[in-house]
């Protein structure tokens, strides 16, 4: 039995689905079936959804005339197998660890959900999007207050920046509404959470958005139908509070869960993301090209240690609002060493100065790092502020160490440590000499 349902609706998404379906084949994480669900495509979607299943046996497809994405997800949530359900949406993909991170967080935090952070792509701009500052384990009542501070934020009403215990869908019964085509995922986000005792705030990007979804003016749908519906999810929205908290409790924070009405009214849709600080999509994270990836030689090992050094380093980078360049720099520091020059340590970082000198003072505004005199001489050294990423990069280079040794056995691995550390000793011998 598969440990994660991957469940992924299909409408003639043909132009898009294979960017999504491989972003998921792709995982590092692998214990996972993949429900493609055809909802009675007119194009090409159902036939590349069987190729998929022909290619890889963790695909499975089910093809089935057209009810609508929630009756959709309906079918594919009573026919998935896994302990945990993930969602994805045929226009958008993956990043690959998203499945790792969601399953490491609700494992090893024996949490009932996951919420992550995710990219917001405009054509070819991407931002970072997430709406919780601190990454932790938080209980209902205060995971129902952040959600009460941007009640109709895409952050808390989707399903395909989280992971869910199946074991509280069926327990409950859970199902998405499909008599409604707005805040459909959000009415079912507020019944799951009403069945949680804690959730983990992820502070990594998991996925790349790019459907926009139009108002309900636009999706055609009459006026009385559309008032309908927001009384209905707000309806939802406001029992959900009241199942939270107590009558007192509720009465205080009654405006602020009247804000949902304020919030959604404008156009229909879920707020849009004005997201500031965009950047060019390949931008977001550490990226390696295909001549990079295939070619041979001593430049390209070197190279490509180093592209899978910054991919781990990105990771802590973003849960801790830093740079990749300040993790490299937290973690030099943090390594007992003879005492290295600015320009030594640049280029060992391989950075320049001005991204050095840069990087200093925003570890230095930040707390992270402190001067201290050492044989009258000035030197950075890192503060109790910086003990959260030095963990987290404790935990990065155990991944780096199981990427490099996947697939040695211990004996293996002993024989080539030992021969690594003779390799070192004679390069650093033909430096010297």
């Amino acid at each position: 039995m598969p440990l994660v349902s991957i469940i992924v609706p299909v409408y003639n998404a043909e132009k898009t689905i294979g960017r999504c379906v491989n972003s998921i084949l792709n995982q590092e994480y692998r214990d996972f079936e993949l429900l493609l669900l055809d909802d009675g495509s007119t194009d090409a979607s159902g036939e590349l959804c069987d190729d998929f299943a022909k290619k890889d046996p963790r695909v499975r497809v089910l093809h089935k005339a057209n009810s609508g994405v929630s009756d959709t997800r309906n079918r594919g949530i009573a026919r998935a197998k896994g302990k945990y359900l993930q969602f994805a949406d045929s226009d958008d993909w993956l990043t690959p660890e998203a499945t790792k991170f969601l399953v490491q967080a609700i494992t090893d935090h024996n949490c009932d959900m996951v919420i992550a952070d995710f990219y917001r792509v405009i054509g070819e701009r991407v931002s970072q999007k997430g709406s919780i500052d601190e990454e932790g384990v938080m209980e209902r009542a205060d995971f129902a207050i952040k959600m009460m501070q941007k009640p109709a934020d895409f952050y808390y009403g989707v399903l395909w920046n989280k992971l869910y215990k199946r074991s509280i869908i069926e327990k409950h019964h859970l199902r998405m509404d499909s008599s409604v085509s707005w805040c459909e995922d959000f009415m079912f986000n507020l019944e799951y959470v009403r069945h949680a005792r804690t959730i983990y705030a992820l502070r990594v990007p998991v996925y790349y958005y790019v459907k926009t979804k139009g108002s309900l003016v636009s999706q055609g749908i009459s006026v009385k139908k559309t008032i309908q519906m927001k009384r209905t999810v707000f309806a939802c929205y406001n029992d959900f509070y009241k199942d939270v908290f107590d009558d007192m409790d509720y009465e205080k924070r009654k405006g602020q869960v009247y804000r949902f009405l304020f919030d959604a009214a404008s156009d229909g849709s879920v707020s849009p993301l004005n997201i500031p600080g965009t950047y060019r999509l390949g931008n977001e994270r550490t990226q390696i090209g295909t001549g990079a990836l295939e070619g041979e030689g001593v430049f390209f090992d070197a190279y490509r240690e180093q592209k899978l050094q910054e991919r781990l380093l990105d990771i802590v980078a973003l849960r801790n609002d830093l740079a990749t360049v300040d993790v490299k720099l937290l973690y030099f520091l943090g390594q007992s060493h003879e005492k290295c020059t600015l320009k030594e340590t640049a280029d060992i970082l391989h950075i320049t100065r001005r991204e050095l000198s840069a990087s200093i003072q925003k570890l230095l505004g930040k707390e992270m790092i402190a001067v201290v005199e050492k044989d009258r001489t000035k030197e950075y050294a890192l503060t109790q502020e910086a003990e959260n990423v030095m963990s987290e990069l404790l935990f990065v280079l155990c991944d780096l160490e199981q990427v490099q040794y996947e697939g040695f056995s211990p004996e293996e691995r002993a024989v080539y440590e030992k021969l690594n550390e003779q390799r070192k000793r004679n390069i650093q011998d033909a430096l010297r000499s």
